[in-house]
């Protein structure tokens, strides 16, 4: 299987050391160069070596997110959208040329937790 058809059944690699084999596109199974600049080229790996993936800690999953914050938050208004923002107008749209925002696009933050305690 393809890495891809690995990932969508929950496994990574795991033990494979190399792909078993390689399908190639028919231009350059008539060709072969190494390596293949054609886009169509996939490494077969053994289903039989592969392993369930890791989840990641809490520690991870935090720290993924404070740095998919720092990519999907405006510079200037300090929103924060559902998409990365460009790196090369280091703002939003809006900010950047006036062109409005969909509200759709922006991040809902979870509503503040309500303590109901009795006493």
């Amino acid at each position: 299987m393809t890495r891809r058809q690995l990932r969508e059944m929950q496994l990574s690699p795991g033990d494979n050391e190399g792909p078993v084999a390689i399908l190639w596109c028919r231009l350059c199974a008539t060709r072969p160069q190494w390596p293949c600049r054609h886009p169509t080229r996939g490494f077969l790996l053994r289903v039989d070596l592969a392993k369930p993936k890791r989840t990641p800690t809490l520690a991870q999953e935090r720290a993924l997110d404070r740095a998919m914050a720092a990519r999907q938050t405006c510079g200037q208004c300090r929103r924060r959208f559902d998409i990365c923002l460009s790196k090369k107008l280091g703002c939003c749209l809006e900010c950047f040329d006036g062109t409005p925002v969909h509200p759709s696009s922006l991040m809902t933050l979870p509503a503040p937790a309500v303590h109901r305690l009795a006493a």
